[in-house]
């Protein structure tokens, strides 16, 4: 009887003390799992504080649910694509395959894209070239059986990328993944989550809390996920969740299988909230695209000189300002700003989106905000320089490139952006000094490249700079109606 009384005792014990076994035991699947944070972007100004420690602590609790766990930290292009590939030889049918990256991710082509540390990003093109697909990860994680597919994305940030491109949606775009699919990222869709500068993300954090809690499905985790981290921001960032998943899982069953605790109710629906049904959420709807950005903007010296062209439009009408209130991105940022007047990071980014429709007057005054906000925003001391300097806000223009290449020398953009500024400006030998500063960092640069073009030829280099100007056009065709659009041929 002692004997039996004492296996009893062991055997309550080892189940206790090992709740991973059991939860994998119960789903009856095999668990897998890459981790991913990377943080050491040579294209930042500083390592991101959270991703190495999120993705630790995260790998650290899948292992303890029953994951079959590979970490990996600040992952080049090479070392990502092999990671991926042990995770697809680890599959087998009917397996939970879960993936969890944390760092930089962009949006390109209404597809989101997972970036290692080495990526040489110039252009989108350069995206999908060294960028990672969501959309091509889950696809392989089906075509090899998984039953159950996870994504958990914390790369909704602010990055030193996006800025480059001619067009560019901030953010994360939906996904379109096979059935038996649960997506959550930090953020809205198109939206960034700002900085906290600390050890850890809000969004990890709030993750762990719920994946501990034993009877809840996954997307009862992942709701109550985007719960917690709605109501520590004050709905500032708002977690984005798509499910397709056509059984239950859970992260830690309960006692026979049931929930141990009540689920978190939802909060009311906002505009930036996606509610998660029980079994299947509805599709989420394209990202409205956002037309041409402005290019980096660039630095220059020299004297101003009057354009010689008309400026394009200079001044945003009361038209203008009514007809972009109803854009859903500008929409959904003016409520941000509405609710905290300090927004910086959202201010910064309605700015961008004002700019790349034309509405110059507008972007300028969210760039005012952002600078007022924080002295040192080098990236809107650049965005300000280049919308000033295409309606021919020359002096004050300089002035801006100036103190961006101040608080970052050798900016790629805003050397760029101030070679334009010379450009207009008829001080020839500045722009191409400019130019050439920025060609040598990146010699893909083509707005740098025409530039230097037709700079040259107006310095009478003429065969000089037709072959920049060749050069250039045979890297970007639409890069004459581009500069025309600044009021440049």
């Amino acid at each position: 009887m002692r004997v039996a009384v004492l296996a009893v005792l062991t055997l309550t014990m080892v189940l206790a003390m090992a709740p991973s076994v059991a939860s994998a035991a119960t789903d009856g699947s095999t668990r897998i799992a890459l981790v991913i944070g990377n943080a050491v972007y040579p294209d930042s100004e500083a390592p991101l504080k959270e991703p190495v420690n999120d993705a630790r602590d995260v790998a650290a609790e899948l292992k303890h649910d029953g994951f079959d766990v590979e970490t990996g930290e600040n992952l080049t292009g090479e070392a990502m694509r092999l990671a991926l590939k042990r995770l697809y030889t680890r599959i087998k049918p009917g397996s939970v395959a879960l993936i969890f990256f944390s760092g930089y991710g962009i949006q390109s082509g209404r597809q989101s894209y997972l970036i290692p540390v080495d990526a040489q990003l110039w252009t989108e093109a350069d995206v999908r070239r060294d960028g990672f697909s969501l959309e091509t990860i889950l696809g392989e994680i089906n075509n090899r059986g998984a039953g159950v597919k996870i994504a958990l994305l914390d790369a909704s940030r602010r990055n030193p990328f996006e800025r480059r491109f001619r067009s560019f949606s901030a953010g994360l775009a939906p996904v379109i993944a096979p059935s038996g699919t649960l997506v959550m990222y930090s953020a809205a869709l198109s939206s960034v989550s700002s900085d906290a500068g600390t050890d850890h993300s809000l969004f990890v954090s709030e993750l762990l809390k719920e994946i501990r809690v034993p009877g809840l499905t996954a997307e009862e985790t992942l709701n109550r996920t985007r719960v917690g981290v709605t109501r520590a921001s004050r709905a500032e960032q708002v977690p984005w969740i798509s499910s397709s998943l056509a059984e239950d899982f859970h992260f830690i069953p309960g006692r026979d299988g049931q929930p141990d605790v009540a689920a978190t109710p939802s909060l009311p629906p906002s505009p930036q909230t996606e509610a998660l049904s029980p079994s299947v959420s509805p599709s989420p709807p394209a990202p409205t695209p956002v037309a041409s950005a402005p290019p980096t903007p660039k630095a220059s010296s020299g004297q101003a000189k009057p354009p010689a062209e008309p400026p394009p439009q200079s001044r945003d009408d009361g038209k203008t300002a009514l007809a972009l209130a109803d854009d859903p991105t500008i929409k959904s940022l003016t409520t941000r700003i509405a609710a905290k007047a300090d927004d910086a990071n959202a201010l910064y980014r309605r700015g961008q989106v004002y700019a790349s429709k034309g509405a110059y007057a507008l972007a300028i005054k969210d760039f005012d905000a952002t600078i007022r906000l924080n002295p040192k925003d080098v990236e809107a001391y650049n965005n300000r320089c280049w919308t000033r300097t295409v309606i021919g806000e020359l002096p004050s223009a300089r002035r801006d490139c100036d103190e961006a290449l101040r608080l970052r020398p050798d900016f790629v953009d805003a050397l760029d952006s101030r070679g334009l500024l010379n450009l207009k400006s008829g001080a020839n030998k500045d722009a191409i000094a400019d130019f050439d500063a920025a060609l040598k960092i990146n010699p893909r640069l083509t707005s740098s490249l025409y530039g230097r073009g037709l700079a040259r030829q107006r310095s009478g280099a003429v065969a000089e700079g037709n072959l920049d100007i060749a050069n250039a056009k045979a890297m970007d065709p639409d890069i004459v109606k581009e500069f025309t659009g600044y009021g440049v041929r």
